[in-house]
């Protein structure tokens, strides 16, 4: 995905990412979220595409059972998103997992095997 450095966008994605943490506090109950932490917002040119990135510690079975819970309460995020952002159209999202931080500590990217696309 070819991501945009605009003004509008990197606004965009700021008011994306405050939302959807606040989601998570308040309003989704699943406990494969629990700890999850939005770390960024990355949209594509037209704003169409949003990929949320987010943080989580763990082993590779957690990450990926907080990553299938997240992509299923997209939905509801972003009709969730309509409602509250005053935005003609609102992104379509998709949630990839930031090891960034991991990076830093450690020093080398973690392996981990990820799912062919």
């Amino acid at each position: 995905m070819k991501t945009s450095t605009s003004r509008r966008s990197i606004k965009m994605g700021d008011m994306i990412m405050r939302e959807i943490a606040t989601m998570l506090i308040e309003d989704v109950a699943d406990p494969r979220l629990e700890l999850v932490s939005i770390s960024g917002v990355r949209l594509n040119k037209d704003l169409k595409f949003a990929e949320v990135l987010f943080t989580l510690s763990g082993d590779k079975e957690r990450i990926a059972s907080a990553q299938q819970a997240l992509q299923n309460a997209a939905g509801y995020m972003r009709s969730t998103l309509s409602k509250r952002m005053r935005v003609r159209q609102v992104p379509q999202l998709t949630f990839i997992h930031d090891n960034f931080l991991e990076e830093m500590v450690y020093g080398k990217p973690i392996q981990r095997d990820l799912p062919d696309s």
